[in-house]
């Protein structure tokens, strides 16, 4: 037998388990590759996110910013506007449940249910902006507890219908509903998970369960959408989970296939929490960093599945492992960031207290420092946030520091990644790969813990760096399958 057929057939003492939205779409393809693969449905919990695109519709399109129906009720001008959306979005859930439900019944009640949370949450929002038209109510102080109520309603709409779909297969599924949405009173996170579960028989029940928990520690205000991956991650935790695994759409890949080529891109076997940080800091999050830390601690393995293709083993990520042999997995990376250069003569010295000061402007202005270096007199940020974000920063710090040069440059970062990089020749092997495709090196970063590689060039030649690098510390390997199978 083989370790892909040992992985697949293991007994599952209890995995918990977390559906991503663009998967949820799919619903032939959860209920046949997760759900019944490989054979018992049991000794699972599944935790499912809101069918693809409808947190954008609730809160705001996560990409283009473009408001959905908090962003347009946040504004507290024409309240017609965000009705409106409101009435947009419960269109849109009501034909999302007409092309699920073909038993007429079914469909009644699925769309029963998300029509009584829409139009309960219509008459909430509509008594708060009446009340907040008065002075000595502060809209801005309830649009937190807004943002929860709303991003709720997606979470409780997959997974209400999910667990009624699974009936029609014999599954005996159950609806955990973790929102909060009728309970007078609010449990820290931690006894709401162990109140929702007290009863639950994991070998003869599905539980599906909504990837939003309403608690104590309101969880959006710290993670914000990253909200299910921590719900998934406590539950995991608090019910002693074997394993915890995410399903995707695409497999965690050696490179973004749309870069490097489908036949190029290698799955990644097995690698550890500590890249799967590097990637959150890159915005490629395998899992969000706060919740990847409760399964670190908890010395829970975390497996990425791609959910279109169930019979391969996925992604291992461990708290411990690394690769006996040292090579480079991923080639990932950020195609657009600022560069901004503080260079000022009367730095010598004195770099620890201009960084805490810098640091506090960047913080204050909302703009997210991937990577930072510093010489005598010079410290270089390279920051991910919207153009007018850094023009603020950079005015300020001009004011703070009068004699500074301050400059900015358009750039990009290619990074490479292993859980073990002491690769002799590397940096040699990645600098001649760029620069037999004409590209200059702006910067770049390796420090001693020889797990990441970052490597600074112009912003147009993102693409090219990032096929070079796969090209020359990858693809001249022949991986097969994936790297580190098992």
């Amino acid at each position: 037998m083989s370790n892909q057929e040992n992985s697949q057939s293991a007994p599952r003492q209890l995995s918990v388990e977390k559906v991503g939205g663009t998967s949820m779409s799919a619903y032939e393809a959860v209920r046949d590759n997760i759900v019944l693969y490989p054979a018992s449905p049991y000794n699972r919990v599944l935790v499912v996110s809101a069918y693809g695109g409808v947190t954008n519709l609730l809160l705001e399109h996560k990409k283009t910013g473009q408001p959905g129906v908090y962003g347009l009720f946040a504004r507290g001008d024409d309240s017609h506007n965000w009705q409106e959306a409101l009435e947009t979005l419960r269109a849109e859930l009501l034909k999302i449940n007409s092309e699920l439900f073909s038993d007429g019944e079914q469909l009644k009640h699925a769309n029963a249910f998300i029509d009584a949370r829409i139009t309960d949450t219509r008459e909430v929002l509509v008594h708060l902006h009446e009340i907040c038209r008065h002075g000595h109510f502060e809209l801005r102080e309830h649009l937190l507890t807004v943002r929860e109520l709303l991003a709720s309603i997606g979470e409780a709409h997959s997974a209400y219908n999910l667990a009624e779909l699974l009936k029609n297969q014999g599954v005996n599924s159950v609806f955990v509903d973790l929102t909060g949405w009728d309970r007078k009173e609010i449990l820290p996170l931690d006894e709401h998970i162990e109140t929702a579960f007290a009863d639950v028989d994991f070998s003869t029940t599905l539980p599906i369960v909504t990837g939003y928990a309403h608690c104590e520690e309101n969880l959006i205000s710290t993670f914000d959408r990253g909200y299910s991956e921590m719900t998934f991650s406590r539950i995991a935790v608090m019910l002693k989970a074997t394993e915890a695994v995410i399903h995707k759409e695409f497999h965690l890949s050696s490179a973004d296939p749309r870069l490097v080529g489908e036949e190029n891109a290698v799955p990644i076997g097995k690698t550890s929490y500590d890249i799967a940080d590097q990637l959150a800091n890159l915005g490629m999050e395998a899992i969000h960093p706060g919740a990847g830390k409760g399964l670190r601690q908890a010395r829970i393995p975390l497996r990425i599945m791609n959910t279109f293709e169930p019979e391969h083993h996925g992604t291992l990520i461990t708290a411990d492992y690394k690769s006996e042999e040292p090579k480079v997995e991923i080639i990932a990376g950020m195609d657009s960031l600022i560069a901004v250069e503080i260079f000022d003569q009367e730095m010598m010295n004195e770099q620890g207290n201009y960084e805490a000061q810098i640091l506090k402007v960047t913080n204050r202005n909302k703009c997210q420092v991937v990577s930072k270096d510093f010489n005598a007199n010079t410290i270089t940020l390279y920051i991910n946030s919207t153009l007018n974000k850094v023009n603020h920063a950079t005015s300020q710090l001009e004011e703070l520091f009068p004699s500074a040069q301050i400059t900015t440059s358009k750039l990009c970062m290619v990074s490479a990644m292993g859980s073990n990089m002491r690769v002799k020749g590397l940096l040699a092997k990645a600098i001649q790969s760029l620069a037999d495709k004409g590209i200059n090196i702006e910067a770049m970063h390796q420090n001693t813990r020889q797990v990441e590689m970052q490597i600074f060039v112009d912003s147009d030649c993102y693409a090219t760096a990032v096929k070079a690098l796969h090209q020359k510390l990858i693809e001249v390997h022949d991986h097969g399958m994936a790297i580190a199978s098992h």
